[in-house]
């Protein structure tokens, strides 16, 4: 396995950019998950390390080589796709060993790496059957085998698990990382599901607008969000977002909402929301959280409940503060009606505060 390093990677398509300036480290057996929205760049990203398409600007390095005008072929990757892309006519034995076939390996070292790739994926008893015979996540590990006989220093999935049902989706996922536990594997994985990529990736790189906006763990990237668009991408339900201006009350800082309400703050709260460049912030805060009461208590914010839903184990509730939607979960004994009035309890210690101008976290000044 080898490391991967982009440097201001950039593809331009004329005066449009689907890639601008991505620059980030996949250490050695490190799993990286590129997520964002439909057109953010992800997947051209991918292409850019597979080869598949040309750099406009920058560097990638695979390993200790500089890839950047190499042919796929000579970049050392694996690429699993979206599709499969398996051969329908051939067994699934000769699917695995089709790219050794095309290095002009040995009859004796093509059979020994199919059937030890075979064995890893528990797909032995698969190998004289064709790919309509498979389901789809027989299927995805067939596609998974071909990659892995290849024995490349870099794997590339391309949103391998989006044609699954949601059942073998959370299925295939175990087996993905079991996979890349097994091998200890460099992985680089697109998906526009962030909830794969939260539960399978050692970091996560999230993009929007062909750019990079955070690049950390799924950890990191969950509790300190960047801003205002990694805040509203990663979770689900996602953080709830409300606009404030930041005033100033009795002698302290408040956040005025626009129906009137105020919210004093602590003080490591108030001298981030002192730090906004034009008065106004973004309050942010996930729904684990966030208290409902049903009478007014200070510092709590008015909402009216819009919808409840159960779920069993939970019940998530949408509150609507100031027009904004406001997600908390709830314990399941806790009965609440569409249009209840409500008021809402912040933890100073959890909540999130954006520039109201940039989007960008505020920090605390020293």
């Amino acid at each position: 396995m080898a490391e991967v390093v982009l440097k201001d990677v950039m593809k331009a398509y004329g005066a449009v950019h689907a890639v601008k300036d991505v620059s980030f480290t996949v250490e050695h057996g490190e799993f990286v998950a590129l997520v964002g929205p439909s057109g953010c760049g992800k997947t051209t990203t991918l292409n850019l390390i597979a080869g598949l398409i040309p750099l406009t600007d920058g560097e990638i390095v695979i390993g200790e080589r500089v890839v950047t005008d190499l042919d796929p072929k000579d970049r050392d990757i694996a690429m699993v796709f979206q599709n499969y892309a398996l051969y329908p006519n051939k067994t699934v034995f000769n699917n695995l060993a089709f790219p050794l076939q095309m290095r002009k390996q040995s009859r004796e070292a093509i059979d020994k790496k199919v059937r030890d790739a075979a064995k890893v994926l528990d797909i032995t008893h698969l190998l004289d059957r064709r790919p309509r015979e498979l389901s789809g996540g027989q299927q995805q590990r067939v596609a998974l085998g071909r990659a892995l006989v290849r024995d490349p220093a870099v794997f590339l999935m391309d949103e391998p698990l989006s044609n699954l049902d949601a059942k073998l989706r959370v299925q295939m996922r175990s087996e993905i990382k079991r996979f890349h536990h097994n091998l200890n594997a460099t992985i680089i994985y697109v998906t526009h599901d962030q909830l794969e990529a939260v539960t399978m990736a050692d970091k996560m790189a999230v993009m929007h607008g062909g750019c990079l906006q955070q690049y950390d763990t799924p950890a990191n990237v969950f509790a300190n969000p960047i801003n205002t668009f990694v805040a509203s991408f990663v979770g689900s339900p996602a953080m709830s977002l409300i606009p404030v201006d930041v005033a100033t009350e009795g002698g302290g800082t408040v956040l005025r909402g626009a129906s009137g309400w105020t919210l004093p703050l602590s003080a490591i709260n108030a001298r981030k929301a002192q730090g906004s460049s034009n008065g106004k912030a973004v309050l942010g805060a996930r729904h684990s959280t966030l208290k409902l009461h049903r009478t007014a208590l200070p510092g709590a914010v008015p909402g009216k409940v819009y919808s409840v839903e159960p779920t069993g184990d939970v019940t998530f509730a949408q509150i609507i503060v100031d027009a904004e939607v406001v997600n908390i979960s709830l314990d399941p004994s806790v009965v609440i009606q569409p249009d209840e009035a409500v008021w809402i309890e912040f933890d100073q210690d959890r909540m999130h505060l954006f520039d109201g101008q940039t989007t960008m976290a505020l920090k605390a000044a020293e």
